[in-house]
């Protein structure tokens, strides 16, 4: 019991395209995943949206972010933007 080490918490983290970045230190974070159809085996596109902290507001839409899970900081906000991976040129 006496141990003061301390546990490194393992956070999932998830790589997306920004999809919004109207609101204010806040992006929507599109997710798309390929899995195979549980019954006819078919690949399919899963796509899932994650509402994310982006405190420096670096972000722009298109770009290609990764996320980090992270404790509710809103209503609908439960990720972290890590860093971005890929910035969009238009």
């Amino acid at each position: 019991m006496g141990n003061t080490e301390t546990k490194k918490v393992s956070r999932k983290e998830k790589v997306g395209k920004v999809v919004s970045n109207k609101m204010n230190k806040t992006i929507v974070v599109e997710v798309s995943r390929r899995h195979a159809h549980p019954q006819f085996k078919k690949v399919v596109i899963t796509k899932k949206k994650f509402y994310a902290h982006d405190e420096k507001e670096v972000a722009q839409m298109g770009d290609t972010v990764c996320i980090e899970e992270t404790r509710p900081l809103s209503k609908l906000k439960r990720w972290n933007l890590v860093r971005v991976v890929k910035h969009d040129e238009i």
